[in-house]
């Protein structure tokens, strides 16, 4: 309901309709509805299209018809409309149904005339269909019986080319054997006599036309063996072939194969037998005669692995170069005979036992001019050996007059000698070997040598087998001496340095590593009994620091102290333990870690005894003084000394406190001179010594070695703190005791008889600080803390100056309360209040004396601050001296609790 105005009542009257108004909001909601403000701007609507139905329409073609979607798609058609066009499409679908029927009817009447008699003619095409049925099966039967009988021609083909290529491999096997036994000379019993002395004249033939040939003596030879391993391979390869089609073929010649392997075997030991005893024996040989015989070396060991028997390779080895040198060499009485030099192989020709062709006429030898020795240039019997580089572990044993190391010198020479080309010879056959066969394996073969002992190990089963077993079993009571600690270090550090030396000798890291994990050097390496040598030095070292820490700490007051060396004898005790941990004379790496845990154990005790015995000292300096002792100014020391009691100190406390400063300096000296040595040591050669951590290790985050040390180290200068407390506090005793003369300023001024202004300082204000100037040698002397001053000297005497401001203070405020009671008993209760350092009449006497008391005081701080100024202390950072510097020129009197 509206409540019309009066000007909208006189408007209805006008229009009763509201025409108007109802054209205004038609207008507006044109305007609002986005449509016309589409027409408005030009835009234009179409109109929608009216679409008959038909059989394109989608809605009645769809599979599934949705009544809904059709009935929306036609929302602008009425129900009347839509029935109409429903309708009139139903019609139409009827009038294209009777036209497709009357256009097919004769089709299908046709159709229905065609197909007749034709069940008669079916039923006759039936009747032959069982005979052809019947015809074919017997075709299929034929047919699969001409199958069968050609897949038996063929596998009976197939095994007889089995049985012919079976055969051909027994005939393979069997002239294999054959050319074996002719090749190795081997005679078969079963022969008959004509077949003996054929095969008699076949080898007398081949021996008369070796022999008669000069340079086919030992090549030929050995070619000949090399030719018969590989034979002989092949002859295994084709045996396993037939022993896997269980021939007995096999069986019955496995004698044979046998006796060849064992005639092979026997004839290459000989010849290599031999070719050793010529190089490395004491046979002299010419160097044409060595250039002959090196091939054949090389030879024997590409058949030795051929045949894969590089384990007897190695035997003969020992045999017949290795133990007998270690048999000379290394016994019992070893290290105590004197050590004869060894020599070279001589470069001359010589016809005395050689076994091999040499010429007629020989020269005899003749010694060298200048003599070998074990420390003179190397010669080598190897010309490979003659520009192989010496180790450089090895100068460790030259430059040494052990009998050890002698004895390891004359070693390496023997092994770098006779064995480095034979080593590196085995090495590259091995690798040639395995290269020529084929790709190598993930986790197979390593430069020709596996984990499966495939290959030659020269280093580990030869030398090192006969070597380590002669040095524990006939040396090892005085090697291994781990009782007496410096010869076991020396033995130790010795054979290592001789271990290193056969590593950098081994033809590869893979012989290396073969070596180290040879169960004789395990042996060898639990011989040592490092825990034992540890406990032994730890025992040595710890005893001598408990020693030293027993004793009691007695320092002379005139020590002469420098800032580069430790004071103390315990400190000197604990840097001389951690020093020999890592020095060259006692250190083993192997048992580094065990070193460095005592390293933090012998910094660790030096705290805890530091520490007992700052304690004990702090306990007895504060049952035998009433002074500071954590370097600040009590209230109890603030109030004025009891009457009857002492003043200045006695001769035996300043004795006492002298001495407590002197220990403590020399406390406070070791220390900082032990972190920074310390961490030195750390730096140069610790970290280096200690072995690099696991990446599992940094993966558990575990603390660092250097972390540990720095807190190891910081807990001992956590010390310093307490030490500073006491030194601050016996200081600050002896500086305020010429305070006691700020109480007889009152009774010194009243008692001149020239009362004019002071102008001068008290001459007793220098002898306040003169004791720190004293301690720190600032004065021209050498004092007791000269070797702190330069880190120390500030510090202790701006907190020292703190306290001597508190005391002052102190005997200010006692003063002024003095003044004020004897103005007050002098004056009685007058309602006026007295000052002492007001400014009062000068005519007035009490006045004046007050007057020139508060000048005095100004004078004497003034004189104070000028010579703390000469410490290096800033007065104005300190706020003692400012409350004193307020207090004496303020006159108004301060009350004071």
């Amino acid at each position: 309901m509206h409540v019309l105005s009066p000007q909208a009542s006189s408007a209805s009257s006008a229009d009763p309709f509201q025409l108007e108004r109802l054209a205004e909001e038609l207008a507006s909601r044109e305007l609002s509805h986005p449509a016309q403000a589409d027409l408005q701007d030009g835009a234009s609507h179409d109109l929608p299209i009216y679409i008959p139905l038909s059989h394109e329409n989608p809605f009645l073609s769809a599979e599934n018809f949705d009544v809904e979607e059709f009935l929306l798609s036609r929302s602008h058609t009425s129900l009347q409309d839509l029935r109409t066009e429903l309708r009139n499409y139903l019609a139409t679908l009827k009038e294209e149904l009777v036209k497709l029927i009357n256009d097919d009817y004769e089709a299908f009447i046709s159709l229905s005339t065609d197909l007749r008699e034709e069940g008669d003619r079916l039923v006759g095409l039936k009747i032959p269909l069982s005979a052809l049925k019947s015809q074919i099966a017997i075709s299929k039967a034929e047919l699969r019986a001409i199958q069968n009988e050609i897949m038996q021609k063929l596998e009976q083909r197939t095994v007889i080319r089995e049985e012919k290529a079976l055969l051909h491999l027994l005939l393979k096997i069997s002239e294999s054997v054959t050319r074996l036994e002719s090749l190795l000379s081997i005679t078969n019993p079963s022969q008959d006599e004509e077949t003996i002395e054929y095969e008699r004249f076949k080898v007398s033939s081949i021996s008369t036309s070796l022999e008669n040939t000069d340079e086919r003596s030992i090549a030929n030879k050995a070619k000949h063996l090399n030719r018969a391993a590989v034979e002989y391979t092949q002859l295994l390869y084709h045996a396993s072939k037939a022993r896997s089609e269980n021939c007995a073929f096999v069986d019955e010649i496995q004698w044979k194969i046998d006796r060849i392997q064992s005639s092979l075997s026997s004839d290459l030991d000989a010849l290599f037998a031999s070719t050793l005893s010529a190089i490395a024996g004491d046979v002299k040989l010419s160097e044409l005669e060595k250039s002959k015989i090196l091939p054949d070396l090389t030879e024997c060991i590409r058949t030795y692995d051929v045949l894969g028997l590089w384990r007897d390779a190695e035997e003969i080895l020992r045999s017949e170069v290795m133990r007998p040198f270690i048999r000379k060499t290394v016994f019992t009485g070893a290290l105590s005979a004197p050590h004869s030099p060894l020599l070279p192989h001589t470069p001359f020709r010589s016809s005395m036992g050689t076994g091999f062709p040499h010429s007629s006429s020989t020269i005899p030898p003749r010694t060298p001019f200048t003599p070998f020795t074990a420390f003179s240039t190397q010669q080598s019997a190897f010309p490979s050996a003659l520009g192989k580089t010496k180790s450089p572990y090895s100068r460790l044993l030259d430059n040494n007059d052990d009998p050890l190391a002698k004895l390891y010198t004359q070693i390496l020479r023997f092994v770098e000698r006779d064995f480095s080309s034979i080593m590196d010879t085995a090495e590259k056959v091995c690798i040639k070997s395995r290269a020529s066969t084929g790709p190598l394996q993930v986790g197979g073969l390593e430069n020709g040598r596996n984990r499966d002992g495939v290959g030659f190990d020269i280093m580990a089963n030869v030398i090192w087998h006969e070597l380590g077993k002669a040095i524990m079993d006939d040396l090892g009571g005085m090697v291994f001496a781990s009782g007496r600690p410096d010869e076991f270090r020396k033995n130790y550090e010795i054979t290592q340095a001789f271990i290193r030396s056969l590593d950098f000798m081994a033809p590869s890291a893979q012989a290396v590593q073969s070596m180290r994990s040879h169960p004789v050097y395990s042996m060898f390496e639990k011989r040592w009994q490092l825990p034992v040598y540890f406990q032994m030095r730890w025992k040595e070292i710890v005893s001598k620091v408990e020693e030293a820490l027993a004793l009691p700490v007695e320092l002379s007051d005139n020590l002469t102290m420098t800032a580069d060396s430790l004071i103390t004898p315990q400190a000197t005790a604990i840097w001389v333990a951690l020093t020999a941990c890592w020095s060259a004379e006692i250190y083993i790496p192997e048992l580094s870690y065990r070193f460095w845990r005592l390293t933090l154990q012998l910094l660790s005790r030096y705290r805890v005894w530091l520490n007992d015995v700052v304690q004990d000292n702090i306990h007895g300096f504060l049952n035998s003084s009433n002074t500071i002792n954590t370097g600040k100014i009590s209230e109890a020391n603030t109030r004025s000394p009891t009457p009857g009691l002492s003043e200045k100190p006695s001769i035996e406390a300043f004795a006492a406190d002298e001495s407590t400063l002197v220990k403590y300096v020399s406390f406070v000296a070791d220390i900082k001179t032990l972190q920074s040595s310390t961490m030195t040591l750390w730096h140069e050669e610790i970290c280096m010594m200690l072995p690099d951590p696991d990446e599992q290790d940094e993966q558990e985050e575990e603390p660092k070695p250097q972390d540990a040390l720095e807190n190891a180290v910081g807990a001992i200068s956590a010390l310093i703190i307490p030490i500073s407390n006491t030194i601050i506090a016996i200081l600050t005793e002896r500086c305020i005791v010429s305070l006691n003369a700020v109480k007889k300023i009152r009774t010194d001024l009243r008692a001149k008889a020239n009362k004019q202004l002071p102008t001068e300082p008290h001459p007793w204000i220098p002898s306040i600080l003169r004791p720190l100037k004293v301690f720190f040698g600032t004065s021209g002397k050498s004092g007791v803390g000269a070797v702190l001053k330069a880190e120390y000297l500030v510090p202790w005497s701006s907190r020292v100056f703190e306290n001597v401001c508190e005391k002052y203070i102190a005997h200010v405020s006692t003063l002024k309360k003095a003044e004020e009671s004897l103005r007050r008993l002098k004056r009685g209760a007058k309602s006026t209040t007295f000052s002492l350092f007001g400014s009062a009449n000068p005519k007035d006497d009490e006045g004046r004396d007050e007057e020139r008391i508060r000048i005095q005081l100004i004078l004497d701080v003034e004189a104070l601050r000028k010579d703390a100024e000469t410490l290096g202390i800033i007065p104005g950072n300190s706020e003692a001296f400012t409350a004193l510097s307020n207090l004496v020129q303020n006159d108004e009197p301060q009350e004071s609790s």
